[in-house]
């Protein structure tokens, strides 16, 4: 059942679903999609369950030849998406035809869209998940980005896909224009002193070239975290650490699970799909709040992604 054939890969287009959150105990990252969000909406536009295998396409997009018609969707970032030739609709689902052609002519806003599939995109199962993790090479297809001449299948067949035109509203959709990042209190707070909190919840960080799935190094003001050295412990996505010298490492999907650099503040999920949007060069700055308001904006993200359930 393949639906394309690569005909350019784009910059770093790779075969992502949600990720194996249960390997976390063998040492193995979570994974699967930086924009959980979009991911999700594209899923649910053709009528396909969230935890499904998207195409994640980095910065500069694939051109993708069609093999069959389809019903798809393109979320997350606007790298201006093309069908054969004239704009194609985003956050919408549409069909395509065998013998079409879908491109993406440059970077508007964001940095990762997200190509949903009718029947889900198949993949290389490891460990539960078909996410792609690149620095083992496993899942996806054969372990790494996709390449010129490759063929990408459906899971399954699409007899139960909803109707091409479904949408999610403008007012719904997350404003990736906007690089705040909205943060909870960390396990290591209280080791900010005065200086330290203006330079993390008061300054501009740049992302630095040095970012990848793993993490994003940030260039700024130093944040200063005087104490004792730490144990390793756990750690999860969106995680602030501070290594010595005050440089932080926002930690994203493919991050290791365990560290011991000091955690002052946690990216709160909601804020996570703004994170995954960011590329070198991009400047953001983290704006604490509590628990309570993390927890409410969560609620309103699931609540705007529960208007696409059908």
């Amino acid at each position: 059942m393949t639906v394309f054939t690569v005909v350019q890969p784009g910059l770093f287009t790779t075969i992502q679903d949600l990720g194996r959150p249960h390997a976390i105990a063998s040492g193995v990252p979570t994974g699967g999609v930086m924009d959980r969000f979009a991911h999700r909406a594209g899923n649910l536009l053709v009528g396909n369950a969230p935890g499904d295998a998207t195409l994640e396409c980095t910065v500069r997009g694939p051109q993708l030849a069609v093999e069959r018609d389809s019903l798809v969707a393109i979320t997350g970032a606007d790298l201006d998406p093309q069908l054969n030739g004239s704009p194609a609709p985003m956050w919408t689902s549409f069909l395509v035809a065998a013998g079409d052609r879908i491109t993406f002519e440059g970077r508007r806003v964001g940095a990762r869209a997200y190509i949903a599939v009718a029947g889900g995109i198949h993949g290389e199962r490891w460990l539960g998940s078909v996410s792609t993790y690149v620095l083992v090479g496993r899942g996806g297809l054969a372990g790494g980005p996709l390449a010129a001449g490759d063929s990408i299948s459906a899971a399954r067949d699409a007899g139960g896909a909803s109707g091409p035109g479904r949408e999610l509203d403008r007012h719904l959709r997350p404003d990736y224009g906007d690089h705040t990042l909205h943060a909870i209190a960390g396990p290591h707070a209280k080791r900010l002193d005065a200086g330290g909190r203006r330079a993390l919840f008061g300054g501009t960080f740049m992302l630095s070239h040095q970012s990848d799935r793993m993490g994003y190094r940030l260039d700024g003001a130093p944040v200063e975290m005087p104490g004792d050295e730490l144990l390793s412990f756990g750690l999860a996505v969106g995680s602030i650490q501070v290594p010595s010298g005050g440089r932080p490492i926002l930690l994203m999907a493919d991050h290791h699970t365990a560290g011991g650099y000091p955690v002052p503040a946690v990216v709160a999920s909601a804020s996570l799909p703004v994170a995954a949007q960011l590329a070198p060069g991009d400047e953001l700055r983290f704006a604490e709040v509590s628990v309570e308001t993390a927890v409410e904006m969560r609620s309103a993200a699931l609540k705007a992604l529960d208007t696409l359930k059908v």
